[in-house]
């Protein structure tokens, strides 16, 4: 069981059923094995429903919106399966708001599909700009098996990621993007009093063809009061908790120099802005994608000579408390080796991970 990039994906649960039935799970190299009584008809089904973000991000929404719009289609089937998120046979501005919903952290599944989906390998699609026109077979039956069978093979398709950057299993390498720049977000330093009301605007330095993070308030100082539209609407924002904002915009249109949008706040002491803010990858990973698709990170411009970018950053487990696995990310200023060291309560370490790891957020 592989992608369509031919990347090997692990923790596929493979289920038998026939003659006899029994499951297993697939190795880091994709395989699965049964063995069967001679002459057994059988059929195998594969799924895996596991961390639906696994490789989404606002870029997906940039390539889906592209197809959508007849700008850039999406240039092979499996493709526009993943781009379908609510599993309706079709791709549709309801796709792109299920997949932002999942990014802004509003949900944590997908409506009515599984993280990831599987199809026949050999499977010939009639026409491939529309994988539905006959339905494509999401398991593969074996009819009086009396020799091995060597060629049962699925293509995965991770749900949500069309650029094929999700991680399919253990040994997938580190994701060696580059950034080129920094969207920059100005707005006005200011100084402000305890108990006063006051409104930050932020505008785009650059055209970008999209862009997504988490913005953080100190929620000690400063209390979020109205979230302004500019170019960003209401649903390209979510309050994930007090003083924590995620944002995913995208859209073709100009946005240079104009005002994105605007955060009301009230101060709870005496603060200066650039102090009480900073942008993050905590909850949705900081990053932006130039007019030519390359990724770019992600700063807050005080105008004060202030540039803040997120530095080094180790977030907590997401979900926590957990039961079998949990996620925990961190953010690194350039790309470093790095080394994360888990222990329990007595402080014996339980587990270290060492490894390269790429520029943001990991």
């Amino acid at each position: 069981i592989a992608t369509d990039n031919d990347e090997n994906v692990s923790d596929v649960t493979v289920e038998l059923s026939g003659n006899t039935s029994n499951s297993v799970l697939t190795t880091n190299d994709g395989n699965y094995s049964f063995n069967v009584a001679s002459g057994a008809d059988v059929s195998i089904t594969p799924s895996r429903d596991d961390n639906p973000r696994n490789g989404v991000s606002t870029y997906d929404l940039v390539l889906i919106s592209k197809h959508i719009l007849n700008v850039e289609q999406l240039n092979n089937p499996y493709k526009v399966i993943s781009a379908d998120a609510n599993n309706s046979g079709n791709v549709s501005t309801l796709d792109l708001v299920s997949l932002r919903k999942l990014i802004l952290r509003l949900s944590n599944d997908l409506p009515n599909n599984t993280s990831w989906r599987f199809v026949d390998k050999s499977w010939v699609f009639a026409d491939a700009n529309n994988p539905w026109s006959s339905p494509f077979p999401e398991l593969i039956s074996l009819n009086d098996v009396t020799e091995n069978e060597l060629d049962a093979n699925f293509v995965a398709i991770k749900v949500g990621d069309i650029n094929g950057n999700a991680k399919a299993n253990s040994l997938t390498s580190v994701d060696n993007r580059t950034f080129n720049g920094n969207l920059v977000l100005s707005t006005a330093n200011q100084k402000v009093s305890a108990g006063e009301e006051f409104t930050v605007e932020f505008k785009a330095s650059e055209d970008v063809q999209g862009y997504q993070f988490t913005l953080n308030l100190d929620n000690k100082a400063v209390e979020l009061v109205d979230i302004v539209e500019g170019i960003a609407k209401e649903g390209n924002f979510a309050v994930i908790s007090e003083g924590r904002i995620t944002t995913s915009w995208n859209a073709e249109v100009s946005i240079t120099g104009a005002k994105m949008f605007s955060l009301v706040l009230r101060a709870k002491s005496d603060i200066e802005l650039s102090d009480v803010m900073r942008v993050s990858s905590e909850y949705t990973a900081a990053e932006a994608y130039n007019t030519v698709g390359e990724y770019m990170g992600i700063a807050l411009d005080f105008n004060n000579g202030t540039i803040a970018t997120a530095g080094f950053e180790l977030y907590q487990n997401t979900p926590n408390p957990f039961n079998g696995e949990t996620s925990i990310g961190f953010n690194l200023p350039e790309a470093s080796t790095a080394t994360l060291t888990i222990s329990d309560v007595t402080g014996k370490v339980l587990k270290v991970v060492q490894g390269d790891f790429a520029k943001g957020y990991n």
